[in-house]
C-alpha cells in the first residue's frame, strides 16, 4: 500500500477539488480504486503503488486548475483523468490561459480541452478553419465566441452565420409559417449562442444594423463577403457545390470558421458531402486548417461521450463487414 502527499494553498482549494459532497473526488476514487483524504491543506492519496501515483498526478492537474481560478466539474475531472491515463496530464498547462469571449453574464470562454485548444488558436492564426468532430465538442459554440471577439475588437465590422437547411428526419414543409419561420428553428443553436454573448438586446440591435446576420446557406449565393467573421455551421449537409459556394464568398480582410461533424450527415442517400470532399481537396493550403475533435473534447454530460464512443465503435464495426 502505497501513500502519496500533495499540498494546496488554500482550505478553500482543497474543496474546489473535492467538489461538493466530494462528487469530485469520489469519480477519481472509483477510477483508480484509490482513497484521498485532505486535512486542511494537505492531502493524502492510499492504494496500490501505480494507481496512487496516477491519483497523485491527476490531483495535481486539478490543483493546477485551481491555481489558474478554472472551476472544478465533473467533466474536468474525467477529461483530467483521462489525459492522466494516457500520460499527456503535461499538455493541461496550455489550458485555460487564453479566455476567448465574456459572456453577457460575466463567465470566461476558454478551452475545456486540449483540442478546443488548438481549435481555438488555429482560429485565431488561420483565415479559413474547419472544427470537425462529435456533438458537443463546442465546435459552433466556440466558433461564435471567435466571431464575437473579433467583431468586439473592430478586426471585422459584422458577423455572418450560416447553416443549410437540410431535415434531420423531420419535413421542413410541415412547419408553419413563411419561408423565415420554417428555417428559424435550423439557427436557433446560433441565435442562443449569440444571445448567451451578446444579450437579447443588444444582438437584436446589431441585427437591425445588419451587423449580424444569421441566415440559411442559400442566401450566400452570390454575394461577396469583405470586413467579416463568416461561420458556416453543420457543414456536413452541404454538397461539395454548396461548400465551394460559401468558401468562394470570402471576401478581403474576413475570416471564416466551419463547423460540422461527419457521423451525421442527413443529406438524401447518393449525396455527397462537402464537408467530406473539402477535407481532400483543401488539405495542405497555407491559411487553411482543419482541426480534428474527439470525444476526448465532449464539454456536456458524461453520457454523450459514451453514446459518441459507442457509435464510432459501430460505425468501425459496419466498416469491417463491409470494406469498400
Amino acid at each position: 500500500m502505497a501513500e502519496k502527499n500533495l499540498e494546496v494553498e488554500t482550505v478553500q482549494q482543497a474543496a474546489d477539488i473535492f467538489g461538493s459532497f466530494d462528487k469530485n473526488i469520489k469519480i477519481l476514487e472509483a477510477h483508480y480504486g484509490v482513497q484521498v483524504t485532505h486535512r486542511g491543506t494537505r492531502l493524502k492519496i492510499t492504494g496500490g503503488e501505480e494507481a496512487a501515483d496516477r491519483a497523485q498526478r491527476a490531483v495535481s492537474g486539478l490543483i493546477a486548475m485551481t491555481a489558474r481560478g478554472e472551476a472544478i466539474t465533473e467533466q474536468a475531472v474525467r477529461y483530467v483523468v483521462s489525459l492522466v491515463d494516457d500520460g499527456e496530464e503535461d499538455k493541461l498547462s496550455h489550458m485555460g490561459k487564453d479566455c476567448v469571449c465574456i459572456t453577457v453574464k460575466g463567465k470566461p470562454i476558454k478551452a475545456k480541452t486540449i483540442g478546443q485548444k488548438l481549435y481555438i488558436d488555429a482560429m485565431k492564426n488561420n483565415v479559413v478553419t474547419f472544427g470537425i468532430g462529435p456533438a458537443g465538442t463546442g465546435k459552433t459554440y466556440l466558433a461564435v465566441a471567435s466571431a464575437v471577439t473579433a467583431l468586439k475588437n473592430k478586426d471585422v465590422s459584422r458577423i455572418i452565420i450560416t447553416r443549410p437547411a437540410v431535415e434531420a428526419g423531420e419535413k421542413l414543409g410541415f412547419l408553419p409559417g413563411d419561408l423565415q419561420n420554417k428555417v428559424d428553428p435550423y439557427l436557433r443553436p446560433l441565435h442562443d449562442a449569440l444571445y448567451d454573448m451578446l444579450g437579447i438586446e443588444t444582438y437584436q440591435k446589431y441585427v437591425e444594423r445588419g451587423v449580424i446576420e444569421v441566415a440559411p446557406l442559400a442566401y450566400m449565393r452570390g454575394r461577396t463577403l469583405d470586413d467579416s467573421y463568416i461561420v458556416l455551421d453543420e457543414a456536413q449537409n452541404t454538397t461539395p457545390e454548396q461548400m465551394k459556394m460559401f468558401l468562394t464568398r470570402i471576401g478581403f480582410d474576413s475570416k471564416a470558421t466551419v463547423t460540422g461533424d461527419i457521423t451525421q450527415i442527413d443529406l438524401p442517400e447518393g449525396k455527397k458531402s462537402g464537408l467530406k470532399e473539402v477535407m481532400r481537396i483543401l488539405k495542405g493550403i497555407k491559411g487553411i486548417a482543419f482541426c480534428m475533435l474527439s470525444e476526448k473534447d465532449v464539454v456536456r454530460h458524461p453520457l454523450v461521450q459514451e453514446i459518441v464512443k459507442a457509435y464510432g465503435r459501430d460505425e468501425a464495426r459496419k466498416g469491417d463487414r463491409h470494406p469498400k
